[in-house]
């Protein structure tokens, strides 16, 4: 009992009343900032929400009058050819300020697509800073870099194997593994694309449908009954040219990324591409570079019939892969005839 009463006494003391009141203050201050913050915080995003809806506006007016001033320079054919290419151009680079600016992000972005928002849901993916979508077009390059090198040398190394190691028969499950690198390679290309049109990169919808074509094929190829002995190099031949396959589109797409993306530098640094574009197809390279281009994605692109026909016929379940390949095999064709009429034929 006198311990209690002590213990309460010294609760009670002056000093311990002190202590409680200094305590109290420090955190009635504390809420009181907090307060003061949360409503600063609030002030300030009203107010920048009112400063980006008015350059929304001024931004879409100017985007109206460029295409409006460009109107009027088709309709209009008293004035001079020199003084018209001189508007044009100066025209195209108030668009590309326009575009490719700062004040891009106040344009309306473009639709993500069911693609985007079925594996990652409903969010915006459009990057507000410039700084910050160059880097996503950056680690897209990267991405492609890497990627085409494991293009050549995954290939490569299973066909190497099968002749010193394995007794010229692939195993199941290699083979598998490579199937599914493809399809894990298919997926994240066809979402950085996706990403990159919304954050107003210029690919084009086919480039992207083509990916979509090849994660089925991909996807198709893990059901591949891969039989062995006897008669495994009979049994397993459409496998093989798949792989001899695998092995040149490893050298085309390097060889891509390397002549096109020098290219494409010289297109942004003429006003004529966005530094948001990226390499998409075949139909950007330099004239002497494509005499060694064009050959290899031709032969590709023909090489894919005996291919699709052996896979089909050996392969019983893989039939259903021939409508992809076909199609990506015309569209890829198509796309390099056209360019090389364009470019040669003119």
């Amino acid at each position: 009992m006198a311990a209690a009463a002590n213990y309460n006494n010294n609760n009670n003391s002056p000093a311990a009343a002190a202590a409680e009141d200094t305590v109290e203050e420090e955190v009635a201050r504390v809420v009181e900032q907090a307060k003061e913050l949360q409503e600063t915080a609030a002030s300030l995003i009203a107010k920048s929400s009112h400063d980006e809806q008015s350059l929304r506006q001024k931004a879409l007016s100017l985007e109206s009058s460029v295409r409006r001033c460009r109107s009027l320079l088709n309709r209009n054919n008293r004035l001079a050819p020199k003084l018209v290419a001189k508007l044009e151009e100066d025209l195209q680079r108030a668009r590309c300020i326009i575009t490719d600016g700062d004040a891009s992000a106040f344009l309306p972005s473009k639709p993500q697509g069911r693609f985007l928002k079925m594996f990652l849901g409903p969010i915006n993916v459009r990057a507000s800073r410039k700084d910050v979508q160059w880097k996503v077009k950056e680690e897209y390059n990267s991405y492609r870099d890497r990627t085409a090198l494991l293009f050549l040398l995954f290939p490569s190394a299973l066909l190497c194997l099968r002749s010193w190691v394995w007794n010229g028969c692939l195993p199941t499950f290699p083979v598998q593994l490579y199937q599914a690198w493809l399809l894990f390679l298919y997926t994240g290309l066809a979402l950085r694309e996706n990403i990159l049109r919304a954050n107003g990169s210029d690919i084009r919808p086919w480039w992207i449908y083509h990916h979509y074509c090849a994660m089925i094929m991909a996807l198709v190829s893990l059901t591949w009954d891969i039989k062995g002995q006897p008669n495994c190099a009979q049994k397993q031949r459409g496998v093989q040219l798949f792989l001899q396959w695998a092995m040149m589109q490893g050298v085309a797409m390097l060889l891509q990324n390397r002549y096109q993306r020098q290219r494409l530098y010289t297109r942004i640094a003429l006003g004529k591409a966005k530094r948001m574009d990226v390499v998409w197809g075949e139909t950007a390279g330099v004239d002497g570079q494509l005499w060694l281009l064009y050959p290899i994605l031709f032969i590709l692109q023909v090489f894919v019939l005996p291919l699709t026909c052996c896979s089909s016929i050996q392969m019983g379940p893989a039939l259903c892969i021939c409508p992809p390949i076909i199609s990506v095999t015309h569209q890829e064709f198509f796309a390099s005839a056209n360019f090389a009429y364009t470019l040669y034929g003119k």
